[in-house]
């Protein structure tokens, strides 16, 4: 690709699952095949310069990220560097995301600022039932506090998961946490954050469709479901009163864009809303259309080797 104007869609949730630097790591290996087995096909296993070359042969670009869950279920983390130094490696294409634990306090919120500021990351990714905390937790407030001062968006996965699905005991994983009406205390307490809540949240629908009406900084990616799966209600608010808010989002590679479009295709959206779900609000939301290259978003060249932060 040369430029924004040939990007097609825009992804808004696609995950690093393979690191080149890590050792394979055993409880992720256990949790991805629980995954696979949940969604019954078979899940790819890209690199990130895997991930980057699918995503260019199809004209889109991707918000890629990895997931900070090693105090939550001892999971060892592919590092939020190696996603954003990746990630420069194919910034036509890949927008980093870091994900750190808000129970780090002080250190997570360290390690945030230091990763906008050295590494160029474009916002932050937040799962609270694989990270085990609520996020209206006043103790998530630090590092809520270092993104909106960076005006960065913030994704919180909502409603049921695939993580830990028909693990025993749920692979420890409590659903509880993540229901999106935690999130309306973050909205009104970050009024200048972004934040998008991600996937249609059964069985908490309603509750993501009103916050998202009421708070104005609040999206919702449709990540994570096959479009056909969608409720009706949340097929009337993309096609009205949300069409401005709404993200195309596919959870690869638990769901690849192609699946996920193909079934889009059939849902009754009207067709001058679609470009505004697959392309249009993201560009808005991460200022992509406010330079002649990629808006805001200028990568900074990661720190020499030894030096400190």
């Amino acid at each position: 690709m040369t430029g924004l104007n040939k990007v097609v869609a825009i992804d808004m949730h696609t995950h690093a699952t393979v690191s080149t630097r890590n050792a394979p790591d055993e409880v992720a290996i256990a949790f991805d095949a629980a995954m696979a087995a949940y969604f019954k096909e078979k899940m790819p296993r890209p690199t990130i310069a895997e991930t980057a070359a699918y995503y260019r042969e199809r004209n889109m670009m991707a918000v890629i990220f990895t997931v900070d869950t090693e105090r939550a279920n001892g999971q060892v983390r592919i590092t939020n560097e190696e996603v954003a130094e990746e990630s420069a490696l194919h910034q036509d294409v890949l927008i980093p995301f870091a994900s750190i634990d808000p129970m780090r306090g002080k250190m997570g919120a360290r390690e945030a600022r230091r990763l906008i500021k050295d590494y160029g990351v474009r916002g932050f990714k937040f799962h609270p039932s694989a990270q085990e905390f609520y996020p209206n937790d006043r103790d998530a407030y630090e590092l809520y506090e270092v993104i909106a001062e960076a005006g960065l968006p913030a994704v919180f996965h909502s409603g049921q998961t695939g993580v830990g699905a028909k693990m025993r005991g749920g692979g420890g994983v409590r659903l509880k946490y993540s229901d999106p009406m935690f999130l309306d205390d973050v909205a009104v307490d970050f009024p200048d954050m972004p934040i998008i809540i991600a996937h249609p949240s059964f069985p908490w629908q309603e509750n993501a469709l009103a916050v998202a009406t009421h708070k104005p900084q609040v999206y919702i990616d449709l990540s994570g479901w096959s479009p056909k799966y969608f409720s009706p209600l949340l097929i009337q608010y993309a096609n009205s009163i949300l069409k401005d808010k709404m993200l195309f989002g596919s959870d690869f590679p638990v769901i690849t864009p192609d699946r996920w479009l193909e079934d889009f295709d059939k849902i009754g959206i009207r067709p001058e809303v679609k470009p505004l779900i697959l392309r249009d609000n993201a560009v808005r939301l991460l200022g992509l259309d406010k330079d002649p290259v990629y808006g805001r978003y200028v990568r900074l060249a990661p720190p020499a080797l030894g030096e400190c932060c």
